[in-house]
């Protein structure tokens, strides 16, 4: 196990920076996913852990050692690729082994490794296959196995899941988080799927245009948001913003209120803090979600429970939301006391 520090991360290509100064203290075994929508950097910040991309500003230190110029294969990393990386003309034990080959492991000592990884996987049967004679999450199992075997001090993990179907990434990330848990190896995972990100993190890295909007756990980042952007990113559905002037007695340094659909309930017609008509409602079985247009224009989804009344598409609705549930942003999206 290590640490792992940023301190000031920068990158740029040419003139264009394009992560802006991140700053975390990772420590000993762990997971820190980073996640945000495609283009916000965050699998750039990762290749600048790797050794992949070169750090324009700032320090990278693994275990207190600054490797902002150390290559690759010195960082005492492994890495996880989306695409699985294996080699087609190579049996899965091949391609476990590979890596311990290349660094003249003794024999003996590779089969152990690549045994109890094996084990650890599920990949016994498989050894003497070939990667087209496996099935995707088999596939990502033999990358995993792989990174396993090289006994790393930093496990580093780019959108793994992601060619997965949704059964599937939903098994092998509780398949992750355990593997890890039991490892105890150091981890850094980049998604842009911000279930994945709240199922897996011990801590988040919500990233937005190459700046970490915030780090903090999954439960703190979803309670207590700090800019209108993490607030709409994370949660599902999305949380809805609107303006003040569509709910009642707001302060003036409001520019903007977010609530999500799960904080909010219906109320009678006239009652509660905001107005609208229904349009239309999802019936999802354990649950109902309503889109209503309120008053002023704006849309609002509410969520409740599949077995709750429904109104009639068309008919008045208030919307009512605790006070201590709702969200207060000002101008420039900042989440505001």
């Amino acid at each position: 196990m290590a640490t792992l520090t940023l301190t000031s991360v920068k990158k740029s290509f040419g003139p264009t920076e394009v992560i802006h100064g991140v700053d975390i203290d990772i420590a000993e075994g762990e997971f820190i996913v980073i996640v945000g929508p495609s283009g916000c950097g965050k699998s750039t910040l990762l290749r600048m852990v790797a050794g992949l991309e070169t750090v324009s500003g700032g320090t990278i230190a693994i275990d207190g050692r600054t490797v902002n110029d150390v290559e690759p294969m010195d960082r005492d990393i492994a890495m996880v690729f989306q695409n699985y990386a294996l080699y087609p003309h190579m049996s899965v034990f091949e391609n476990m082994a590979y890596g311990l080959k290349i660094a003249k492991t003794p024999k003996a000592e590779i089969d152990a490794r690549v045994a109890v990884a094996a084990k650890m996987l599920q990949l016994e049967p498989y050894l003497q296959r070939k990667p087209r004679e496996l099935s995707g999450g088999q596939r990502q199992r033999v990358a995993m196995g792989r990174a396993i075997v090289r006994k790393p001090s930093v496990f580093l993990f780019d959108e793994p899941l992601s060619n997965l179907d949704a059964k599937l990434r939903v098994q092998m990330r509780l398949e992750i988080k355990a593997l890890q848990k039991e490892l105890g190896i150091t981890s850094l995972y980049v998604t842009h799927d911000q279930v994945e990100a709240m199922t897996l993190a011990d801590r988040m890295i919500v990233m937005n245009a190459g700046r970490a909007d915030q780090i903090g756990t999954p439960l703190d980042v979803y309670e207590n948001p700090a800019t209108e952007f993490v607030a709409g990113f994370i949660g599902s559905p999305a949380t809805n913003f609107f303006s003040p002037s569509a709910a009642f007695g707001r302060a003036p340094t409001v520019a903007r209120i977010g609530v999500r659909p799960e904080h909010a309930q219906l109320a009678a017609p006239g009652q509660g803090r905001a107005q609208g008509k229904l349009l239309f409602a999802e019936a999802l079985g354990a649950e109902t979600l309503l889109h209503i247009r309120l008053n002023t224009g704006e849309m609002f989804t509410l969520r409740q429970d599949g077995t709750a009344p429904v109104p009639v598409e068309g008919a008045d609705c208030g919307i009512d939301w605790p006070a201590e549930r709702e969200l207060d942003f000002d101008a420039e999206g900042r989440r505001l006391p």
